[in-house]
């Protein structure tokens, strides 16, 4: 049963052209009556009766895919049909069309439609001057109103469930936030060793390389143990380089390989990552950022990264983002705006501050952008646009050994 249910949910015409089949079998069966025992009801020849009865449920299997053209189909055959006193299925066909409005067009739309609907059902039944007519205009209203709370329902239950989706949609995100943060941080730590390693290695190496080319003359015995020192030294530099790059190598528990640090060249990728996310971004950036600082390009992939991360959380249905850096003479410029309508903490100076940069409350991914720029010597300034949305700019400035 459940699958069936699943099934219909992925197939909603069918399950309408179901609806559709039984209110058509329904008004031909009070057609056969009709016909045969000569009943009340008014007899039209079978290529008028049959043709409408098929029009009058037709915009039914297609309520959900087209619900306003729908609806006013319905509308206006139902019309036709029930002034030619046809059969209930006009009727049906527009109550219908209220609950269907309700849900899938919106409240405005189906306040319009059952104002045209009921006004159409009472003048029909007064010029029809039907026996019992308070009566009928009752069941009429009454109809309508129940198509209406029932869409009401239905409407607010479907809102709820999307709520929940969204929300365990960006909690999933979250998660995967911050697992990719835990792993960057080991691997921030890893890089740190990798540095201390090579920097120690290779200023020995350098210095004792010098020291050997002044002496391979005058004293050959000092060469030949600088050259003994550059040699052990190397070794041991390649053998802690080992391990640590076998720790890189290593798959972690999900079976997925570990790669280098991200770094500025790296924007493209993540803001195709974020707008796999479900928010678009466009990017305008340098082509190039190889001459940054191992440092400095990892401080500008990460408060661009955690620019579109507080964007995904709270920008809000329809969010877009655009992400700006550029190389100037001294320094990186970063800017990244979004039109996002969520709600967010607005950063206000502390009092007494003395940093460069803004103090800034909030969540700890404001904190870490602002200690990344404070330790890049940089300036950070987050807030909400004049225009709407939210925007971070940071300066990070770059300072190229020569």
């Amino acid at each position: 049963m459940r699958r069936l249910s699943l099934w219909l949910r992925k197939h909603p015409m069918v399950g309408d052209s179901c609806i559709a089949l039984l209110l058509l079998l329904f008004d031909l069966l009070l057609f056969v009556v009709s016909a045969s025992e000569q009943t009340g009801l008014a007899i039209h020849p079978w290529y008028v009766t049959v043709p409408l009865d098929f029009l009058v449920v037709l915009p039914v299997v297609f309520r959900r895919k087209r619900p306003v053209w729908a609806a006013y189909a319905a509308l206006l055959l139902g019309a036709v049909h029930g002034g030619l006193e046809l059969g209930v299925a006009g009727f049906f066909a527009g109550t219908i069309a209220v609950y269907t409005l309700i849900v899938y067009a919106g409240r405005r739309h189906g306040a319009l439609y059952l104002l045209i609907s009921v006004t159409t059902s009472v003048l029909q039944l007064i010029v029809q001057r039907t026996d019992e007519l308070a009566i009928n205009i009752v069941l009429v209203v009454l109809a309508n109103a129940f198509c209406w709370l029932l869409g009401e329902f239905v409407g607010a239950r479907r809102a709820y469930h999307a709520e929940v989706e969204a929300r365990l949609h960006l909690l999933e995100t979250e998660r995967d936030q911050a697992t990719r943060i835990a792993v960057a941080n080991e691997r921030g730590r890893i890089a740190r060793e990798l540095h201390d390693v090579v920097a120690h290695a290779v200023s020995v190496i350098v210095v004792q390389a010098d020291g050997a080319s002044y002496a391979i003359r005058s004293n050959p015995d000092l060469a030949e143990r600088a050259v003994q020192t550059i040699s052990e030294t190397g070794r041991g530099a390649l053998a802690e380089l080992r391990r640590l790059l076998d720790v890189l190598r290593n798959e972690d528990a999900d079976n997925e390989p570990r790669v280098p640090q991200p770094n500025a060249n790296s924007l493209t990728e993540l803001a195709q990552r974020v707008g796999d996310a479900g928010v678009p971004v466009d990017v305008e950036v340098d082509e190039n950022f190889d001459d940054l600082p191992a440092g400095v390009s990892l401080g500008v992939y990460r408060i661009v990264q955690e620019s579109l991360t507080n964007t995904l959380k709270h920008g809000g249905p329809g969010a877009k983002a655009v992400v700006k850096v550029h190389r100037e003479a001294d320094g990186v410029r970063i800017e990244v705006s979004d039109n996002g309508n969520g709600v967010r903490p607005v950063p206000v100076p502390a009092r007494g501050a003395t940093s460069a940069v803004a103090q800034l409350p909030g969540g700890n991914g404001l904190i870490g952008m602002r200690e990344r720029a404070n330790v890049l010597g940089g300036k950070l300034e987050v807030g909400p646009r004049p225009g709407g949305g939210w925007r971070v700019h940071a300066t990070l400035p770059v300072r190229l050994d020569t």
